[in-house]
């Protein structure tokens, strides 16, 4: 996974932005008319149809197996170097040998479940490392409806690196970072083909990662430019680990060495009606109300704050960055900050180190292990119920909604009149506070107090939901059913969310009407006064927020204001719980 240290990444930046990808295509072109909808469902659909929420979700937990992960990863470690600037002839070695072998994976599941895996690479042209061309490996399950909107993609890097970006003799292993997602991507390949979804599910092993997202950023625009239809893009990078060690980037671990396997983190970006943190919320609540009862070990799925942690990045961003919802799946605990440059790092990310597990009685087995497979498969299983319930779920709702001194209306709108809908309801946190189901798509609720926020999912015959709507923020009216202007002020700075919070939180304000000013920021300052950050901002009709990073390892009770003009027009106090 690619640390983004300000001079590295500014100078990477500027390198890629001046050779950018060019040619992309892909190299089998059924895949890609499958992607885009242009295919017989029939000559994809097998014998035996296996589609309804129970059936899926209890094969997907019972067919994700730790001994393939183990397997997979086994097998990548023997490739030394996946370098994206590494060789390409040689076939044992390099990221030629560890992307055919990818390829001849997918091809073989296919070829296991009646063809219907269609494998392929997205070839493009840029120079990285030396090397001008390079593939992403990608298969495609194709939908058994057409007619149902939208494709699913799980992906993960498969490059890896040692401390020198383009070191391409080196042991990089990179079991952590990141065949842990690697192998998840071809387990639930795997597992996946035996099963049918209304839509398309495509599997990816992305290239360039650690040279700056290039094979996401490749894919994402082909995407865009072709016309794909992503609507949930689940990116899984450093998802196998549960070791802490003595640096990793906030917000993670509590201490060196310390362990935990019944946690995992959605990073995504955005708060209120982010596209993104909608698709987190969708994920934890299909782990809630599909696995967590059948779980043998539960897992805490934490939504975070920011899209990725402390001066770090991912493959979900290139997505997010065209438009698609994309958010990222990373352990709890990691090993290491990758800061390489750092004479006393000692950590494995991003070193020779990070390999599989080491041989403690010299019998030349592995037998203990830094990458725990029992925890990669709950994992896993989070990913795969996900996309499951994604690819059969109804088509998405619209919705408005106001308020009144005492009630919330909600009118929900669907061309397809399902006429079973859920409701959500936000506050200051990142995980919905309140869940509303209705047959009716006029919907009334008591108000909660202080700012909130609703959204609304379909609801199908079998209880499955759609993916999240838009979030809005109700505005306050009066009984004539006009909008309420003069009772609520101009400008409201409303509390950060979430609060306690980890690393990072997001300051909002509503602009209630147009407001003439010539400068306004944000301060926050501890509770004598002395300012500790500020940032210049626009006051923009509606809601605006601003995430706000204090740094790791910092406690304390501290206030933010909105100052227009000089004047100070609204403080709140926050809490730093790490």
């Amino acid at each position: 996974m690619k640390r983004t240290i300000a001079p590295f990444f500014f100078c990477l930046a500027a390198i890629l932005g001046a050779n950018a990808q060019t040619n992309m295509v892909s190299i089998n072109p059924v895949a890609e008319q499958i992607m885009l909808g242009n295919y017989d469902p029939a000559a994809y659909t097998p014998s035996v149809v296996i589609n309804q929420p129970d059936d899926l979700v209890t094969a997907i937990m019972a067919g994700i197996s730790p001994d393939s992960l183990k397997s997979y990863l086994l097998k990548l470690s023997t490739f030394e170097n996946r370098n994206t600037g590494a060789d390409t002839v040689s076939d044992v070695t390099g990221m030629g040998a560890a992307r055919r072998w990818v390829h001849q994976r997918f091809t073989q599941i296919s070829a296991e479940n009646g063809g219907r895996l269609v494998p392929s690479y997205l070839q493009f042209d840029i120079d990285i490392c030396g090397m001008g061309q390079h593939r992403n490996i990608f298969a495609v399950l194709p939908g058994i409806d057409t007619t149902a909107n939208g494709v699913i993609l799980i992906e993960a890097h498969i490059d890896s690196r040692c401390a020198v970006l383009c070191d391409i003799d080196c042991q990089a292993h990179g079991m952590e970072d990141n065949g842990s997602g690697t192998a998840l991507v071809i387990e639930l390949a795997r597992v996946m083909s035996q099963l049918s979804f209304d839509r398309t599910v495509v599997f990816m092993a992305t290239i360039g990662e650690e040279q700056g997202l290039v094979g996401a950023d490749a894919f994402a625009k082909y995407a865009k430019s072709i016309g794909i239809p992503l609507v949930a893009v689940l990116n899984n990078d450093v998802i196998g680990g549960i070791v802490c060690g003595q640096t990793s980037s906030p917000p993670s671990c509590p201490g060196f060495n310390q362990i935990d396997s019944t946690q995992v983190r959605l990073f995504s970006q955005g708060s209120f009606n982010s596209r993104n943190k909608q698709l987190a919320r969708f994920i934890k609540l299909q782990y809630m109300e599909e696995v967590q009862a059948q779980a043998t070990v539960p897992m805490m799925v934490t939504i975070m704050t920011a899209e990725d942690r402390t001066g770090r990045g991912g493959d979900h961003i290139p997505f997010r960055q065209q438009g698609f919802a994309a958010m990222r799946f990373t352990s709890a605990n990691e090993h290491g900050n990758a800061d390489v440059t750092n004479a006393n790092y000692h950590d494995r990310q991003h070193t020779s180190d990070d390999v599989l597990g080491v041989d403690t009685d010299g019998d030349l087995v592995l037998d203990s292990f830094f990458v725990d497979f029992n925890y990669l498969a709950r994992n896993t299983a989070i990913n795969g119920v996900a996309a499951a319930m994604a690819g059969i779920g109804p088509e998405p709702v619209d919705l408005t909604a106001s308020k009144s001194s005492d009630s919330v209306y909600v009118e929900i709108i669907d061309p397809n009149s399902y006429g079973e809908y859920r409701v959500f309801v936000r506050s200051t946190a990142n995980d919905f506070d309140s869940l509303f189901a209705t047959s009716q798509p006029h919907f009334v609720f008591a108000r909660p107090s202080g700012t909130f926020f609703v959204s609304a999912a379909s609801v199908d015959g079998a209880g499955i939901e759609s993916l999240f709507s838009k979030e809005v923020n109700p505005p306050l009216v009066n009984a004539t059913d006009e909008v309420e202007v003069e009772e609520i002020p101009a400008i409201e700075l409303l509390q950060n969310r979430p609060n306690p919070f980890d690393e990072a939180t997001t300051i909002s304000f509503l602009v209630n009407r147009e407001v003439a000013y010539k400068t306004a920021k944000l301060v926050v300052s501890d509770l004598q006064g002395k300012a500790l950050w500020q940032q210049n901002i626009r006051l923009q009709m509606g809601m605006n927020e601003v995430l706000y990073e204090h740094g790791y390892n910092v406690t304390g009770v501290y206030a933010y204001s909105l100052v227009v003009d000089g004047k100070v027009v609204g403080m709140k106090e926050m809490v730093f719980a790490n």
